[in-house]
């Protein structure tokens, strides 16, 4: 079993809500659940207005099969949010 974890950060320029901020995470959220089957929630980050923290989370039998999923979902994340994408990394665990 092979557990991925893909952690992408946005600064959201010019929001000043969190319903603003609610309402781009949720949309971003909902397509990569839609598109790739994989978990994914806010993390560390919910009480600023101009910081979002995503993780995607994923589990395989292939380590190649998931480094290319979390690959895809990262380059689907960066085209379809607007906002300025600061940091992203993919971890990859394997357990025996």
């Amino acid at each position: 079993m092979v557990l991925g974890v893909l952690t992408v950060e946005y600064r959201l320029h010019g929001n000043d809500s969190l319903k603003g901020k609610r309402r781009i995470a949720n949309s971003l959220k909902q397509k990569v659940r839609n598109t790739f089957n994989v978990a994914i929630a806010e993390v560390e980050t919910e009480d600023s207005l101009t910081m979002l923290r995503l993780a995607v989370v994923s589990v395989s039998n292939s380590h190649q099969h998931l480094q290319s999923r979390l690959d895809k979902c990262l380059a689907m994340m960066e085209a379809v949010c607007p906002e300025e994408m600061v940091y992203s990394d993919i971890e990859i665990f394997a357990a025996d």
